[in-house]
């Protein structure tokens, strides 16, 4: 059986192939097109994919003997799962190997905004000493944390904030208060959760309801020295609407780790001193990478030489983008 995997960073060839066996081969390829990917996985029988590789229908048809498509890492907005299912092609995700690492990411983006350490280290880097270079900065312990989404990221970030005495909400439809009130945050309105949030943690997935969501209407509402932190998935945030809120001063800050657009070339949010950016690492952490590839062939390895269900299959009956 033939594998193909995106030469994505994140994919360890030689971890799939450990837990694959011998029979089975692994090769990588530049799937970042859908032509490149159509090209390379046309006699694959399993995927393996990143972020960047377009999984559409044009490609799945292009493929005939595909069964199987494991996606390295949680999202799966660049897989047309409905697609898939229409060609029996079974869709996997990893949705739990870096849930400590996105949500200690999470805390740290929140800490690093609220300090202002992004202009302090600016200020001293450039012979700077003045305090009031990072701006007006309140107390974290009379902040509000509100999160969209109430996943396990969110759940995590909740149990790491806990000593530093914040009152907690969230607004998640698919999560009832019974549930959030388990774990100290009160359930909220979409409204409520903008008008009160000075912390507001997007740990959203990307869906159709979800893409946009937070936008012009969501930064008007937000208190003007809220902090924003994105590190569920780039297009839940219009970015466009993101900067000018920042520009007009109704929010005073933000950090993000996702981008509609990765990398985000030409965007004004990387030149401001207000946002702090990463490259997409919440997820990283040695551990996390070895777990990442070792679920990855477990996944393959229930289709392709089990015949069975994969641990992490995707239902294709759920909204996906």
């Amino acid at each position: 059986m033939d594998i193909v995997a995106s030469d994505d960073p994140m994919i360890d060839v030689e971890t799939v192939r450990a837990g694959l066996g011998p029979t089975v081969s692994v090769e990588t390829a530049d799937m970042t097109s859908v032509e490149a990917t159509a090209d390379a996985a046309a006699d694959a029988d399993g995927l393996v994919v990143g972020v960047r590789t377009p999984v559409t229908a044009a490609v799945l048809d292009a493929c005939p003997d595909l069964a199987v498509v494991a996606r390295a890492g949680v999202g799966i907005d660049n897989i047309d799962v409905t697609a898939a299912a229409e060609r029996d092609v079974v869709v996997a995700n990893v949705p739990d190997y870096c849930t400590d690492e996105v949500a200690t990411h999470t805390v740290a983006l929140l800490l690093a905004c609220v300090r202002s350490l992004g202009p302090y280290d600016h200020e001293v880097r450039t012979g700077g000493w003045d305090f009031a270079a990072g701006g007006e900065i309140h107390r974290l312990r009379t902040s509000t944390l509100g999160f969209l989404s109430f996943g396990p990221i969110a759940r995590r970030v909740r149990e790491q904030v806990r000593g530093f005495d914040v009152d907690v909400l969230a607004h998640d439809p698919y999560v009832d208060a019974a549930e959030m009130a388990d774990h100290d945050v009160e359930s909220v309105s979409y409204d409520e959760l903008l008008d009160r949030s000075t912390l507001l943690s997007v740990n959203a997935p990307l869906t159709e309801e979800t893409r946009g969501m937070v936008g012009a209407d969501a930064f008007a509402r937000l208190p003007d020295h809220a902090v924003v932190v994105n590190t569920g998935r780039g297009g839940v945030v219009d970015e466009g609407a993101l900067a000018a809120a920042l520009e007009d001063g109704e929010i005073a800050g933000a950090g993000l780790d996702v981008f509609a657009e990765e990398p985000p070339e030409g965007s004004p949010l990387v030149e401001r001193d207000d946002v702090l950016c990463s490259p997409h690492a919440a997820w990283y952490s040695v551990e996390a990478k070895r777990d990442l590839n070792e679920s990855v062939a477990a996944n393959l390895r229930a289709v392709l030489v089990d015949g069975e269900t994969p641990p992490d299959w995707i239902d294709p009956d759920l909204d996906w983008v």
